[in-house]
């Protein structure tokens, strides 16, 4: 089973309180199965893990609530989120990065948030990486924006120009790996 980490789901919740305030958390975890609602209702530890699947459906569910079904608001927040965990002095490692330092940095940070997903890093030409996800499932295709995010957003802060990221093998593909396909100039 793929797990998350609960930092994660914790960061989650809270960007929700805080774009959108404790009524809208509240209809978001009425509109969950009883199984989901139970986790977001108890409480979150930061160390511990918890099934993706639960956190996948919060988030579909954020998402048809709170941004009227744009996916996209997924790939939003993940930049907000890592644009925050980036203030002050690791904000310096990656502006005097490369490119590659940061995509290598980024996998091995998500390394540590999921459980039961191999992640590798392909430079095979200048400007160009390949990060395959091993273990996603179907239902986990909401994941996808908010990797996107967090690559594009690094990316971004270090300086990387003309930045453009895609699944080249989706996650919701049903394959037992997915791809990023990663170019900059």
């Amino acid at each position: 089973m793929v797990q998350i980490k609960g930092s994660a789901i914790q960061e989650t919740i809270n960007q929700v309180k805080r774009r959108s305030g404790d009524d809208s958390l509240k209809k978001i975890l009425n509109l969950l199965d009883d199984g989901a609602r139970k986790v977001f209702e108890s409480e979150i530890f930061a160390s511990s893990w918890y099934p993706l699947d639960v956190f996948t459906r919060f988030l579909e569910v954020e998402i048809k609530l709170l941004a009227a079904g744009n996916e996209e608001m997924v790939t939003r927040g993940s930049e907000a989120v890592i644009e925050r965990q980036l203030r002050g002095i690791y904000k310096a490692f990656v502006k005097l990065g490369s490119p590659e330092f940061v995509i290598k940095r980024i996998a091995a940070v998500h390394a540590t948030y999921f459980q039961g997903v191999p992640i590798e890093v392909q430079l095979p030409a200048r400007g160009q990486a390949i990060v395959r996800y091993t273990g996603f499932e179907k239902q986990h295709r909401i994941m996808g924006f908010a990797i996107i995010g967090f690559f594009r957003k690094a990316l971004e802060i270090s300086g990387a120009k003309d930045v453009k990221l895609h699944f080249a093998t989706p996650i919701d593909e049903g394959k037992p790996y997915s791809e990023l396909s990663i170019s900059w100039s």
